[in-house]
């Protein structure tokens, strides 16, 4: 069998070397337009800020090295630019000759990735606009910091890898700033957690300007400064991570069912509308598991499972791919941000009844050395107890929450399932009940009546209007506030009538459970605790 593979990287070299591995007789073929067959993607903020030194570890595999570990051909520089589906040949373009090409093929793959967004707008030729795709925009970019060339940068795009870039040019010394016109930062989390986020970027000097648009780029033969919906700024660069576009022009009228954004819609199998050609990775359309809704995953994750299983399917094999639950994990300044599944909005809109709560837990036993918080948020359906999503911001391994989430919601689990794991436990890795079932644990309270909180989201929106607030923390710590200490509290408060309405505040919201708790024994029916705490909330001025 003969199967050109359009595209390398991620999903089209997996493709190619699980089917020269499950059977040799295969002729493989692999067409992609770039120099490089396989590189380190995620890896490139990192290359920017010295952490990886060598723009050689960006290369995960040359042509040469690959096709001698694998068996398939690979022909770079050599762009497909027509698809011939009656006689089953694709024409490309060799890049270095111009001359057209043709290939025949018994089954085609479609691996042709993606392309960052490059808006129409002034000056975005300019020298000093660098994107951020491939190892040389990584290179370009870092050398022109370390010749002293750029002192200021925007990102402009506030999605991982753009946040990720401003990170790395702030350990470089670049005075950074980030444009995003979305309200918030980080795509996929809630209000709440993303201006947590935008404030601890601010305290590491990286300004984010949300809700702004870039209008133009401005200068005389380099970038200057640029033009904002809100204002201008001075810079040296402009790194634009607006988004991605999948590679799939080359499919216009060729009958390929694409999708609205241009992706290749594939079903299970990855198969198209063609059953001889197949397409994976950030070119194609998936599925989310919670939903069935289709699904973009552009991630080097998801293609390589996706071309994993899109070879054995093309040997014969019949293996449906579950889809994707829209998994994400970064490192930001003294701050992971990682999260899983469905936001409550979401929740919202695909027709769950959504509960979350909100916790600051331990990340590890709070006596060791280098111990920090949690602040997770975990959803989950009121009705069937369903497990939705989480999201998790801290100082430690955040992806362990995530991981675990990830896995609940793919086999369909409940909070139940969740409640009594045997999760690892030694205190420098974790607290004796895990922070995530910790986190169920609250939920469960919450669901059942005994935690009668008010949410950082209905905190912000103003639910505390009439209650009166209460300092319940370890040691006062709320300007204005009367304090209570939790031994203390052995009636009823004094000066509080049964029913008036008091918030109870702490550092993280346990203290403020037990204090209400108590308060609730004695006769007191509306006390509430904010969750999350002081730690995570921005207290109003009493």
């Amino acid at each position: 069998m003969k199967v050109v593979i359009v595209g390398g990287v991620a999903a089209g070299t997996k493709v190619a070397a699980k089917l020269k591995r499950e059977n040799r007789d295969h002729e493989v073929i692999i067409l992609t337009k770039s120099k490089e067959i396989s590189y380190a993607g995620c890896g490139l903020p990192y290359y920017v800020g010295n952490i990886i030194k060598d723009k050689a570890q960006l290369i995960v595999n040359t042509p040469e090295k690959f096709s001698k570990l694998t068996g398939a051909k690979v022909y770079t520089e050599t762009e497909v630019v027509g698809l011939d589906r009656e006689n089953k040949c694709v024409k490309a373009i060799n890049l270095q000759t111009n001359e057209e090409v043709t290939f025949s093929y018994d089954k085609l793959v479609i691996a042709t990735g993606a392309s960052p967004v490059k808006p129409p707008i002034e000056g975005i030729d300019l020298p000093g606009v660098y994107f951020m795709r491939t190892p040389d925009d990584a290179i370009n970019l870092r050398a022109d910091i370390e010749a002293g060339k750029i002192k200021r940068a925007a990102v402009i795009g506030a999605g991982y890898i753009g946040l990720e870039v401003a990170e790395n040019l702030s350990l470089q010394g670049v005075k950074t700033s980030v444009i995003e016109m979305a309200p918030n930062i980080l795509t996929g989390f809630d209000k709440e957690f993303a201006e947590y986020a935008e404030n601890k970027l601010a305290d590491h000097g990286i300004m984010t300007f949300t809700g702004t648009k870039l209008e133009a780029i401005l200068g005389e033969g380099k970038v200057e400064k640029i033009q904002t919906s809100r204002r201008a700024m001075k810079v040296d660069a402009v790194i634009m991570s607006v988004g991605i576009r999948p590679n799939t022009a080359f499919l216009a009228d060729t009958g390929i069912e694409l999708m609205p954004n241009k992706t290749v819609k594939v079903n299970e199998y990855f198969e198209t509308n063609d059953p001889d050609i197949y397409s994976a990775g950030d070119c194609a359309m998936v599925k989310n598991i919670l939903t069935g809704a289709p699904a973009w995953s552009p991630m080097g994750s998801s293609a390589n499972i996706e071309g994993r299983i899109l070879a054995q399917n093309i040997n014969g094999k019949r293996i449906a791919y579950r889809g994707v639950v829209g998994t994400a994990v970064a490192k930001l300044p003294e701050l992971n941000v990682g999260r899983t599944g469905l936001t409550e909005v979401a929740a919202k809109e695909a027709g769950f009844n959504p509960i979350s709560v909100v916790t600051v837990v331990d990340d590890k036993a709070h006596y060791y050395a280098g111990a920090s918080n949690f602040m997770i948020k975990l959803i989950a359906d009121k009705d069937s107890l369903k497990v939705l999503g989480v999201q998790v911001l801290g100082k430690g391994a955040v992806d362990k929450v995530v991981d675990i989430v990830v896995t609940a919601m793919s086999m369909g689990a409940t909070l139940h399932d969740l409640e009594d794991l045997d999760l690892a436990y030694a205190p420098p890795f974790s607290t004796a009940i895990h922070p995530l079932v910790h986190t169920v644990n609250v939920l469960f309270n919450k669901i059942n009546g005994n935690y009668e909180t008010i949410s950082p989201a209905e905190y912000a929106a103003g639910a505390d209007e009439g209650y009166k607030v209460i300092d319940a923390c370890l040691v006062p710590s709320i300007e204005g506030a009367p304090y209570v200490d939790l031994p203390t509290v052995n009636g009823p408060l004094e000066g509080y009538a049964k029913d008036d309405k008091i918030l109870l505040i702490c550092n993280k919201g346990k203290r403020a459970y037990m204090v209400q708790n108590r308060l609730k024994y004695y006769g007191h029916t509306n006390v509430k605790v904010l969750e999350g705490g002081n730690l995570f909330n921005t207290i109003k001025e009493n």
